[in-house]
């Protein structure tokens, strides 16, 4: 298996220690002769932000291949669903063990996901350094 995560692109803007590519990501069947035909398939486009990265060889419309570790990936997973998930889980069996009310068990488990994004959002400086791109050519 790869340590490695890679997706090719073609950069959207080049800024002073920040390049911005867009990747397409796509299923496997998506390259399929009959995916017109078939709901399975699906492409979507995904902006990646590449950052500390030396701006000056390269220039809007470049065709790259941004790339991240597969750690790093994993990481981003865990940050965006699993550690949410369990957060919900938690709630809501917690709630509902002390009142037994479902709709009060529900909304307060989907509202502490407010206070879990605000955090993930002021400490997004600090997340960048954990979940990092880079690029090749």
């Amino acid at each position: 298996m790869s340590s490695t995560i890679s997706h090719s692109g073609i950069i959207e803007s080049v800024e002073r220690g920040h390049i911005r590519v867009r990747i397409l990501q796509a299923t496997a069947c998506s390259q399929c002769a009959v995916s017109s035909h078939c709901h399975a398939s699906e492409a979507k486009e995904k902006m990646i932000d590449v950052y500390d990265t030396p701006t000056d060889t390269w220039k809007k419309g470049d065709a790259v291949t941004v790339m991240t570790s597969t750690k790093t990936g994993a990481r981003a997973v865990i940050f965006g669903f699993g550690i949410p998930f369990l957060l919900l889980l938690a709630v809501l069996f917690t709630t509902m063990g002390f009142t037994g009310k479902e709709t009060l068990a529900a909304s307060l488990a989907v509202l502490s996901l407010i206070p879990y994004y605000l955090l993930l959002y002021m400490f997004r400086d600090k997340m960048r350094e954990q979940l990092t791109f880079w690029i090749e050519k």
